[in-house]
């Protein structure tokens, strides 16, 4: 059970602790086998129209949408992901392709080019100039295809949208979900793996882990303890539920 409680704090997490929204419209819906739309184009960072399907031909592809100025998770989706690609000992443009899509359409070319010139700042990654592309445009399609549901919030003045990355086969077939955050060298190695044998992974199980809500009183994630509270009693109680239901039928006879 204890097991459990990781997931029970990332369902928690992120949720304001005034009344929050409706949030079951807003978790990952995992499409594996699903096909990215190829001839869909883009602005890269340097401002030139690229194709998806050119920059996930020959190559597995990592997918990371989100946005550039995002106060909140997306910055951290990326900085855990290079820093795990950094300790992987792939490099970038030969054993992957990351794309970084914006689903913010007022976001340019040149918040593009300011990100990626940051993030390659930071991590020393063989290839990442030519491999990490950062892209702005309509993110409409390419979200579709890989089940990733956002929203504005003009209340809270963000975007709301799940937290995780997509791992695709060279063409751009979804084969497999890294959700949540804390990537690892071995998790990321195993999943490009696969998708360069063209294996597709069963749905992941679900993680909300969303992206919205900053504390700026605090300078940290409002996290809804009372949730995490009310889940973890729900569970004990399943549990120990279960458990005295397999004690009784195991008794003689029961």
């Amino acid at each position: 059970m204890m097991r459990l409680l990781p997931l029970l704090l990332l369902l928690a997490c992120a949720v304001p602790a005034r009344a929050a929204p409706n949030l079951a419209d807003l978790s990952f819906q995992p499409h594996p086998g699903a096909a990215l739309p190829r001839d869909a184009a883009f602005l890269d960072d340097m401002g030139h129209t690229v194709k998806l399907g050119a920059l996930l031909r020959d190559r597995p592809g990592i997918v990371t949408l989100g946005y550039y100025h995002c106060p909140n998770l997306c910055g951290v989706v990326r900085d855990d992901l290079f820093s795990a690609l950094q300790r992987s000992g792939l490099v970038a443009g030969h054993d992957y392709a990351v794309v970084a899509l914006s689903i913010d359409p007022h976001e340019t070319a040149n918040d593009a080019a300011a990100a990626k010139r940051d993030d390659i700042a930071r991590y020393d990654v063989p290839g990442a100039a030519a491999g990490w592309h950062f892209l702005t445009g309509d993110s409409t399609a390419v979200a579709h295809a890989v089940g990733y549901r956002s929203r504005w919030d003009p209340a809270l003045q963000q975007f709301m949208h799940p937290v995780g990355v997509v791992v695709t086969t060279p063409g751009g077939i979804v084969s497999s979900y890294l959700l949540g955050v804390g990537y690892t060298p071995d998790a990321l190695r195993a999943a490009l793996h696969r998708a360069a044998a063209a294996f597709v992974a069963p749905p992941p199980s679900p993680v909300l882990l969303l992206c919205f809500h900053y504390d700026a009183s605090t300078g940290r994630y409002t996290l809804a303890i009372e949730r995490v509270l009310r889940l973890f009693a729900l569970l004990t109680v399943a549990t120990v539920g279960g458990l005295l239901a397999l004690l009784h039928a195991r008794r003689p006879g029961a």
